[in-house]
């Protein structure tokens, strides 16, 4: 007998997994893309991202965890110290704004598919990733002294990511 595979056992088609955990390093990289920085910003932010990417194999969301497990799979992992390639959207508005749809999509469907408990659980994740990306290294100032820990470009789209994910 051959085994099922994960998301088939949750629920999910192949499609809408493949939305599920394409996400969450779509949102790493739209939230570092929201401020451009340079390499060692940028590399901190990413790796800030990779890290909250992989905690989410130990929350209590068994949705949470599975998309973790699959993202870290594909990604590499953090612990054994595996760093993503850096990737710079050629044009980041355009970049965010269809990472947003793809949350919206991503919201619409888990409404309809799991409990309240579970999809709040992913929306709160995907938050966190861009908050953690966010707030990994401070923008602006001279020498790593100073500047804005979160500017106003990664503020809004996370609060338009919390938003859509209705977070």
């Amino acid at each position: 007998m051959t085994e099922q595979p994960v998301y088939s056992t949750l629920g999910f088609s192949d499609e809408e997994w493949g939305l599920l955990t394409g996400l969450p390093l779509a949102v790493l990289t739209a939230a570092s893309a929201a401020e451009s920085d340079g390499t060692r910003r940028t590399l901190a932010e990413s790796a800030a991202g990779l890290e909250a990417v992989a905690a989410g194999r130990e929350g209590a969301s068994q949705l949470v965890a599975a998309v973790s497990r699959e993202v870290v799979t594909r990604a590499g992992d953090p612990e054994t110290g595996e760093e993503l390639p850096l990737i710079s959207p050629e044009d980041p508005a355009a970049y965010i704004a269809d990472v947003l749809d793809q949350a919206g999509q991503a919201s619409a469907l888990l409404r309809a598919k799991v409990d309240a408990g579970e999809a709040g659980a992913y929306a709160h994740w995907l938050v966190g990733i861009a908050e953690q990306v966010v707030t990994a290294a401070p923008s602006g100032g001279m020498l790593g002294i100073g500047g804005d820990l979160v500017t106003e470009p990664e503020r809004r789209f996370r609060d338009q990511l919390s938003k859509v994910l209705r977070d």
